[in-house]
């Protein structure tokens, strides 16, 4: 990640920045579907094993171990995956071994250092409500993990950016290392990009979320063009099973995998099942038009093309948009 060194004032997010961005956004949000494709991108565009192994092990300080050892075992089969097809990914520099005699010192240093002021005066807040949690970010942390040389602190504050911009609930912490960030050489502009990676990676909301966070207009969740649709489909009863798989992992596959598709929820009625009903929700007519021609719908209308009896498309118009804006926050859209 040598270019991310580069001191330019105005420059935007490289290659490698873009991928460490996705990558750490998917390990916060638990996304492994979509984690799984990132990591091939960011080794593809040049970031080395030990890079994002790094980045993955310092998240669990923000996610949590769960997703972090889940993001950690991704790494594990996307290598083995690219090893079988015979890619030779770059291993990278290894961590320098650490040793500090006082590792709160350290990581105090460390901390102030990122935020440009020095500690002084009594504990306050939660450092003073419960002290080994203060304890427990300076040695842990801040030492014994922004200590390691694999990633320098602006890499790391932009692994932690992009952590928390995908996170519900955390608002506070994401000012605080904006801040930080932007005190390790961090850009607007590339802050502003970041936003673009969010919303892909975690939905509308949370993009604003950052946004709002770095004084940037907020985008519409609901955007005018915005399409709702019932699908009432009949199928043919024989069919049935074999016609729920199919739609079971189509529908899954759009909204895990496609930005623009809100919903895709099948439902059928319980007294004859095979009537199906879908509540299809787009973020626009684009994102309508471009769920067409991808192969998993494309495989889900040629392979039940002959298993569907009747099939009715019922485009509906929102009667309390206000309301529906905040179904959307809920779901982190």
């Amino acid at each position: 990640m040598t270019a991310q060194n580069n001191d330019k004032k105005d420059q935007t997010l490289n290659a490698h920045q873009q991928s460490m961005a996705a990558i750490a956004a998917l390990t916060a949000t638990g996304n492994l579907e979509q984690l799984k494709p990132a990591i091939h991108t960011g080794l593809d565009a040049g970031l080395t094993i030990n890079e994002i192994k790094e980045a993955l092990v310092q998240l669990y300080a923000y996610c949590g171990f769960p997703r972090s050892l889940n993001a950690i075992n991704t790494l594990i089969a996307v290598l083995e995956e690219r090893k079988s097809q015979g890619v030779k990914d770059t291993q990278g520099k290894d961590a320098s071994a650490v040793s500090v005699a006082n590792k709160y010192k350290s990581g105090k240093e460390n901390l102030q250092k990122l935020t440009n002021k020095e500690e002084t005066g009594p504990k306050t807040g939660a450092a003073a409500f419960a002290p080994v949690i203060d304890t427990f970010l300076k040695e842990h942390l801040f030492a014994d993990i922004f200590n390691r040389d694999v990633l320098n602190f602006r890499q790391r504050e932009f692994v932690t950016i992009s952590a928390l911009a995908a996170m519900t609930g955390v608002e506070p912490q994401l000012q605080a290392h904006l801040f930080m960030g932007k005190n390790t050489g961090i850009t607007d502009a590339q802050l502003l990009e970041l936003t673009t990676i969010i919303e892909k990676t975690a939905g509308k909301t949370q993009a604003n979320v950052l946004r709002n966070a770095i004084g940037h207009p907020v985008t519409p969740v609901i955007e005018p063009d915005m399409m709702v649709r019932i699908s009432e489909i009949e199928i043919i009863p024989e069919y049935l099973e074999e016609y729920k798989a199919i739609l079971e992992k189509e529908s899954s596959e759009s909204v895990k995998l496609e930005a623009g598709v809100i919903a895709i929820y099948p439902m059928s009625q319980k007294e004859n099942p095979a009537q199906i009903r879908i509540i299809e929700l787009y973020a626009n007519q684009k994102a309508y038009k471009s769920h067409l021609q991808t192969p998993h719908f494309q495989h889900y209308k040629t392979t039940t093309l002959k298993m569907v009896k009747s099939l009715k498309l019922v485009d509906m118009t929102a009667l309390d948009p206000d309301t529906m804006t905040l179904i959307f926050e809920k779901i982190g859209k």
